[in-house]
């Protein structure tokens, strides 16, 4: 059960079923999970559950979630499907936002947001719009690297997104911490998100804050190590023949075998590091509440 007595961090759940490799879905969770708990926030995994939306996803569903038990890929659009059908959906950033926006929960991460892919037809993620859409703290380590990062960024900026660097006044990239790609504000203090936030929603303005980190330095990768590795999965992609939704766990499997697992380590670390980012986020935003 959700506690309502301290902050709220939420995280998305398909991370979990469909982004991450059995058995490191486990270790993420347990990680995100730990990571805002020591910040005296709540973590809650956001889902739904045969069919009736779930903030907090634990005990035997949770375990259904991560053996991947006839758990589907749930973006914005299946909501209503998924809860109509009584299915098991794992919710995807886009899913995560209006979910977020239903539950009045204020500040949400994620690893990388979706984008424009690189290659024909340019799918474009559906967590773009719904970015527009969803007044709520978004907390990732930038785009995955697997698109097109320069794209992505436009498509922001035209609709609107409001973008803060923290620790950075680059967009990162994912796996990278540089990228070229300059933000226009940035910030070491979560007090500053917090009160640009509450300015933002003062104003009527809708869509999220996305709040973009690089991954711990430790582990985050080299651009040209990254750059070659996705050069191999979309060649692999093209050959297998991989279209629609199954492209990017496709290619994410793919950079994590050319990296020999580097890329895997890099994503559990930013996913922790941003699950505790938002939860000093959220955490700011209560106290000044």
């Amino acid at each position: 059960m959700l506690r309502r007595d301290r902050a709220v961090v939420a995280l998305e759940s398909s991370v979990l079923a469909q982004g991450l490799p059995v058995p490191a879905n486990r270790e993420a969770h347990q990680r995100m999970c730990d990571a805002v708990a020591a910040l005296h926030a709540a973590p809650a995994v956001l889902a739904v559950v045969r069919g009736v939306p779930t903030v907090g996803l634990e005990g035997d569903d949770l375990e259904r979630f991560l053996r991947r038990e006839g758990v589907r890929k749930v973006s914005a659009r299946d909501l209503g499907w998924a809860c109509a059908r009584a299915l098991d959906g794992a919710t995807t950033v886009a899913a995560s936002l209006a979910l977020c926006s239903a539950a009045g929960i204020d500040v949400f991460a994620t690893g990388g947001i979706g984008g424009v892919h690189r290659e024909p037809p340019f799918d474009e993620s559906a967590d773009l719009l719904e970015l527009s859409r969803a007044t709520v703290v978004t907390v990732c380590a930038g785009v995955k690297s697997i698109l097109n990062l320069p794209a992505t960024v436009e498509r922001l900026e035209s609709y609107g997104v409001a973008v803060i660097g923290f620790g950075t006044d680059e967009f990162p990239g994912f796996y990278t911490r540089r990228t070229g790609l300059r933000v226009d504000a940035s910030t070491d203090d979560p007090a500053d998100i917090a009160r640009a936030f509450r300015a933002h929603r003062a104003l009527g303005r809708p869509g999220a804050m996305l709040v973009v980190t690089p991954p711990p330095r430790d582990l985050a990768l080299d651009e040209p190590l990254v750059e070659n590795a996705v050069r191999v999965a979309l060649a692999a992609a093209r050959s297998a023949g991989v279209t629609g939704a199954a492209v990017t766990p496709f290619l994410l499997a793919a950079v994590e075998r050319e990296t020999g697992g580097a890329s895997l380590r890099a994503n559990l670390a930013l996913l922790e590091s941003n699950a505790a980012l938002a939860a000093r986020i959220a955490v700011a935003l209560r106290e000044s509440g």
